[in-house]
Formats: structure tokens, C-alpha cells, sequence
């Protein structure tokens, strides 16, 4: 389907404003899919808070220019689908991930995370990222571990008497009975 000019300043206008407060880009190869294999895989796209969109290869070099994914244009080679996450950096490499389990014609071809190109294997790295929940669950986690540790040996030298005084009792009370 073509564009005329005005649809395609439009669409890389909307690219633009999505690549430059997006946290990350995975760029994968959709050749074989068919047209409801792509919807399902927009549908979890659409779940996960990824923004998906099939670009013209020099509508997305000129959409992430002046953005982080500047990075990105040399390596825009084939028909590509590009999945922005916007607020959990591995979002979209999760998304892309999962669906290439089912789905071997989806290819992830570069992964971009903090002004980087990284290579398409490390798209098991930025998946594994933690959410933000995840995150400051991990957080919380490592600042409570030191209180937890004081209060515990803080209460162990009353737990041992108390545990010292109970096993006494228990063998006065053998011994007499």
C-alpha cells in the first residue's frame, strides 16, 4: 500500500514522537508470516504496552533521527517490523521473544537499549530485564535485608535462653518423672 507525502510525514512524525520517550528497540524480520500471525503478534504488543508498527525502511531512518535509536539507521536493512517498549525497557524484546518460540519466521535482526545496537542474540539479555515492579521489589528487598539481619540477632541471645531455660525444664521433668 502506498503512501502519498502527507500520510508519510504523518507516519514518521508518530514514529518520531514514540522513538524519542521509548526505553528500547528490537527490530525483527517478518517474511513468512501470515497477515493474522502479524495481528496476534500486535494483539500481545498491545498487552505488553509495545508500540509495533511495519515501517518503511527510509520512513523509520528518518523517524529516528534525533532520537536515542539514531544508532539503528545503518542496520535497517529488509522488511522489518519495529516494537518499541515505552516504559519497561525488555517489553518488546519479551514480546518478540515469545512469539519467535511459536513462530520460527519472525527473526529478531538488532536490539537497541541505551543509545547501543546490540546483536540480536542479546535479546535474551534485555527480556530478562526486570520489571518495574520486579525492580523495586528487588530494591525493597536489598534495603530491608540489614534491618532484618540486626532485629534477628538483636532476638537470638533471648531466643537461645528462652530455648536453654525450656530444654532444663524438659530434662528436671525426665528425671523426676
Amino acid at each position: 500500500m502506498s503512501l502519498n507525502l502527507e500520510q508519510k510525514k504523518a507516519l514518521v512524525t508518530e514514529v518520531h514522537e514514540v522513538a524519542r520517550s521509548a526505553q528500547s528497540v528490537v527490530a525483527a524480520e517478518y517474511r513468512g508470516l501470515s497477515v493474522s500471525q502479524i495481528t496476534n503478534l500486535r494483539a500481545q504488543a498491545r498487552k505488553s504496552g509495545v508500540y509495533m508498527r511495519v515501517v518503511k525502511n527510509t520512513l523509520a531512518r528518518k523517524a529516528v533521527i534525533g532520537t536515542a535509536f539514531e544508532c539503528i539507521a545503518a542496520q535497517l536493512k529488509g522488511p522489518l517490523i519495529l516494537a518499541f517498549s515505552k516504559e519497561d525497557p525488555g517489553a518488546a524484546a519479551r514480546v518478540i521473544k515469545a512469539f519467535a518460540k511459536d513462530h520460527d519466521k519472525l527473526v529478531a535482526t538488532l536490539v537497541s537499549l541505551g543509545g547501543q545496537v546490540l546483536p540480536p542474540k542479546a535479546i535474551d539479555q534485555v527480556a530478562s530485564l526486570p520489571t518495574r515492579e520486579q525492580g523495586l521489589a528487588l530494591l525493597l528487598g536489598v534495603l530491608k535485608a540489614p534491618i532484618t539481619k540486626l532485629v534477628r540477632t538483636l532476638a537470638e541471645p533471648h531466643a537461645k535462653l528462652v530455648r536453654t531455660v525450656a530444654a532444663v525444664g524438659d530434662r528436671k521433668a525426665a528425671a523426676a518423672g
